[in-house]
């Protein structure tokens, strides 16, 4: 474990500092989301890592001149952390400049395993708020893990449509502000919707969409074939997204608050009631038909009518069944708590936490220029 940084200094108009001197917020960051094989194929662009490391730095420089004491950094071999870790040493004497731990795990695994590790390691450490960057999967996998723990998610992913887009300063203010308790966590987080999935003996959980496939293998885990697709299930659905969600949000637009999901019914052999063209990958429209779509009650569990196939998580294939196997999908509001962005920083306005009319107060107050990450490798 490095650490690179030093302590925080009072300023006067500084929110909380008496109060939370040891607050921290951690952030995972997935080194391969949004680089995977669906953007290649659709000439679609990737997210670099040099931009991941520059969103971390605009998110430590945030929370620090804030007064936060601590964040938690992943580590990767890629080279987000070094390219982290060479931008923090700029402002290592400065006293608004966070401690930054970085948290290596032996081994590295390049699976969802290092997000979930990395998100306990966090939380026993004292993370008071975990920023995610990445998509649905590398998010699915944190949100597992978070318990009551406040959960940001930032998008950097192949297909993102529970993660959304922030820019990552007022991202690390939002955060830094929760984590430190100057705004109350109920009021700064909703309780996500999530489908939870029970595949044979497997229970599983996505906080988007379960689609059920004809398709007999997992394969490449992508969904590349419309005509195997059979049955959707979407926690909500908005007509904006990337993904399978898109469909529902085309035929039943069903927003994040609202208490039910979405059910789709691909026609198959049926008659389709409904042609969607639907972005359901990047630089991809397909047009899907659908025989039905209804509302998706709370905690009422569907069985599925597909004999044998497989069972994608929010747009990537995890199990497969044959018909000794029963597959249901159970919708409920149980799931993490998201840290609403907007709602923390109308509080910060409304109660004037990030604000003085001291002129003297004022005079502690800096612009950090964050130095931009080169993206090169540490291994």
């Amino acid at each position: 474990m490095e650490q690179s940084g030093s302590g925080n200094g009072h300023h006067p108009w500084r929110p909380g500092t008496a109060r939370r001197r040891d607050a921290a917020i951690g952030v995972v960051v997935n080194p391969l989301s949004g680089r995977d094989i669906r953007r290649v194929v659709a000439q679609a662009s990737v997210f670099p890592n040099a931009e991941k490391a520059n969103m971390v730095l605009r998110m430590v420089a945030a929370a620090g001149a804030l007064g936060l004491g601590r964040v938690l950094v992943s580590t990767d071999d890629f080279g987000v952390a070094a390219a982290v870790l060479r931008g923090s040493r700029q402002h290592a004497a400065a006293d608004r400049w966070p401690e930054l731990t970085f948290c290596e795990l032996d081994p590295l695994t390049g699976t969802a395993r290092d997000t979930k590790q990395l998100v306990r390691r966090m939380r026993s450490e004292g993370a008071g708020v975990i920023v995610v960057l990445g998509g649905d999967g590398t998010v699915r996998a944190a949100a597992g893990e978070v318990g009551e723990t406040p959960l940001l998610p930032l998008s950097t992913g192949t297909n993102n449509a529970f993660p959304q887009v922030w820019e990552a300063t007022v991202a690390g203010v939002a955060a830094a502000l929760v984590a430190r308790g100057d705004v109350d966590v109920r009021s700064a987080t909703r309780r996500a919707k999530v489908l939870e999935v029970q595949c044979g003996t497997a229970t599983e959980l996505a906080l988007v969409d379960v689609c059920v496939s004809a398709s007999a293998q997992v394969g490449a885990r992508a969904l590349w074939k419309p005509e195997t697709l059979r049955e959707l299930y979407c926690a909500f659905a908005e007509p904006h997204a990337i993904g399978l969600s898109s469909v529902a949000g085309q035929l039943l637009p069903t927003t994040r608050e609202e208490p039910h999901g979405v059910a789709v019914h691909f026609a198959g052999e049926s008659e389709p009631q409904h042609r969607v063209l639907a972005p359901i990958t990047p630089g991809k429209l397909t047009a899907l038909d659908v025989a039905a779509v209804h509302r998706l009650p709370l905690g009422r569990p569907v069985t599925s009518a597909v004999p044998a196939g497989t069972v994608a998580l929010d747009g990537e294939r995890e199990c497969e069944f044959g018909p000794g196997d029963q597959v249901s999908v159970r919708l409920t509001d149980r799931g993490p708590r998201v840290l609403d962005v907007r709602a923390v920083l109308d509080a910060a306005a409304a109660r004037g936490l990030l604000r003085t009319d001291s002129p003297e107060g004022a005079t502690g107050v800096d612009s950090w220029r964050v130095p931009p990450s080169d993206g090169g490798s540490h291994r």
